[in-house]
């Protein structure tokens, strides 16, 4: 059919024209909205300038056809052979190109906004600066593709072939990546934040300035990959191949390591403030002027890595055998006005073979626990004892002890690399709990003990009753308060209640106990913590009759209504 002819008829109304040879006709510029073009040869056609939308050309044959700057939105180009075409700055907003043949085709600048290019066929597809925001790419073959400053923000390339691709400051954000294969692929100066490569294979892939901000590479392969300059803060990699990787300079703040292969990677001058690397493989791998500040190292393999040079402020290790790293000195603080690591470990020499190991076993043994006042020793070792049966093989022993003021300062030395921190806040925890039962035992123990005090028939004089009750009544006070301030009121207001109840078979009064101890302590507490007073309104609501009705219960009624009052 003459162009001339299939033109006329297209203006007569004319819309089917399934399978017509229309190969090397002129139709720059015309208006073929709607179509249907399916199976049409179009080969070497100049469509260019033409607009095509929602025109359908299903299994449409377009090969070296001009298309530059034609609208094809909403197209359908289904199973079309498009190899070698120019659609340059073309329009294909929500085009539909599934299953097509691209080899060789040209998309330059061209507009491919939430287009469908699932399981599309390509061999070194020139999509330099287009767009292929939200595009469906998935099992897509793009290998060798230039994709070189497009736009994929959202895009969804599951499964896709993009071995060889050059993506040299792409926009991935957001952009779904789970099992691509990148390997060799050129990413430098990529954004990708916030992508999912969840088991992508990055096997030599370069890149080096992109930014994967928040992105996820769970089970990825970056072995050997050059990452040299890239921003990884909070980025996942767990489980993640980085052998040989180059991480020099890279941001690995708060970024997830966990049982990720780093084996004779390069880190030096990387920065893993914050990093967690629990049960990671580091064997070998380059740290040298490393940053550590708050990295949390456990069960982390760091048999021969590099560590001169780190800076390892207030980093948290444990279960890690230093003892076979290379390290000559470390940093152990930061200044952050001048922005260098500073407080060099040794001072004036080098650590011996070993040296830093032992120094670490040292310090990593302590366990350090500040109570707001003297401890009550009998519920301290059974509070330790709990500790050391939740942790296997742990064993605890008293190093030093110190009272300074109101509060108390307790040191104790573990027999194996423990978190003191996460220790400590145990012992703090467990303590009020023991205390109580110790308290509420204290006869049963020392009888069991056979430490208990044999009876005096002669009967204490007033004084000597006077000033135990006076003691008796101190304690509890302390205990109370202490208490207090460190439990809930749902548990509170049972574990005060007896040690109320305590002092009442002791025949001591509780009505200035009630009144000014414990209300005083809750208002004041609760002015203080916004949540704990949401929690005090909450008890109110859902405590029962039987603790609301208890000496505690009223003196709880009482603080709330000197809250409410205030």
């Amino acid at each position: 059919m003459q162009t001339q002819e299939f033109l006329q008829r297209y203006q007569q109304g004319e819309r089917n024209f399934g399978h017509i040879d229309l190969s090397g006709a002129s139709l720059s510029g015309v208006n073929l909205r709607e179509i249907d073009l399916t199976g049409a040869n179009l080969t070497g056609a100049n469509l260019s300038w033409s607009f095509l939308s929602n025109a359908k050309l299903i299994g449409a044959c377009l090969r070296r056809a001009d298309l530059r700057s034609a609208g094809l939105a909403g197209a359908n180009l289904s199973g079309a052979n498009v190899s070698g075409a120019n659609l340059a700055k073309a329009d294909l907003r929500l085009a539909c190109l599934e299953a097509a043949e691209l080899n060789w085709a040209a998309f330059p600048e061209a507009d491919l906004g939430g287009a469908n290019l699932q399981g599309v066929k390509s061999d070194q597809i020139n999509f330099a600066g287009a767009k292929l925001d939200g595009a469906k790419l998935m099992a897509a073959e793009l290998m060798e593709a230039n994709l070189n400053r497009a736009s994929l923000v959202g895009a969804n390339l599951t499964g896709a072939n993009l071995r060889e691709a050059h993506l040299v400051e792409a926009n991935l954000r957001a952009a779904i990546l789970i099992g691509v294969n990148l390997i060799e692929s050129d990413l430098n100066g990529a954004q990708m934040r916030s992508a999912n490569l969840t088991g992508a294979d990055l096997h030599r892939a370069v890149l080096a300035g992109a930014d994967l901000t928040e992105a996820v590479l769970d089970n990825a392969d970056l072995s050997r990959a050059n990452l040299a300059g890239s921003y990884l803060l909070k980025a996942s990699f767990k489980k993640a191949l980085l052998l040989r990787a180059n991480l020099q300079g890279v941001y690995l703040l708060r970024a997830d390591l966990s049982e990720a292969n780093l084996r004779s990677a390069d880190l030096r001058k990387a920065d893993l403030s914050g990093a967690y690397l629990m049960d990671a493989m580091l064997g070998e791998a380059d740290l040298r002027e490393a940053c550590l500040i708050e990295c949390r190292l456990i069960r982390t393999n760091l048999e021969g890595a590099q560590l001169t040079g780190c800076c390892i402020q207030n980093w948290q290790v444990q279960d890690v055998d230093l003892s076979r790293v290379d390290c000559s000195y470390v940093f152990t603080q930061f200044d952050y006005s001048a922005k260098v690591a500073a407080n060099r470990l040794p001072v004036d020499r080098d650590f011996e073979s070993g040296e830093l190991g032992r120094q670490h076993q040292e310090d990593s043994s302590i366990v350090k626990v500040c109570f707001d006042e003297s401890p009550n020793w009998e519920a301290l070792v059974f509070t330790m004892r709990r500790v050391e049966l939740e942790s296997r093989e742990l064993k605890l022993n008293v190093q030093f002890f110190e009272s300074a003021g109101e509060q108390s300062l307790l040191r104790l030395s573990a027999n194996r690399l423990v978190n003191g921190k996460i220790l400590g806040d145990r012992i703090l925890e467990l303590y009020p709990d023991m205390l109580e039962k110790v308290l509420a035992k204290d006869a049963e123990i020392l009888s069991l003990l056979g430490l208990a005090v044999p009876s005096n028939n002669a009967e204490p004089s007033h004084k000597e009753a006077l000033l135990r009750r006076q003691e008796i009544y101190q304690r509890m006070v302390r205990q109370i308060s202490f208490i207090l301030m460190s439990q809930t009121p749902d548990k509170f207001s049972e574990s005060v209640q007896r040690l109320l109840d305590y002092l009442k078979q002791q025949g001591i009064p509780t009505e200035q106990i009630q009144k000014k101890v414990i209300s005083q302590a809750i208002v004041q507490r609760a002015k203080q913590d916004p949540a704990f007073r949401e929690q005090l309104l909450r008890w109110e609501k859902t405590a029962s009759d039987r603790v609301r009705c208890s000496m505690m219960g009223e003196a709880v009624r009482y603080a709330i209504t000197l809250l409410i009052d205030d």
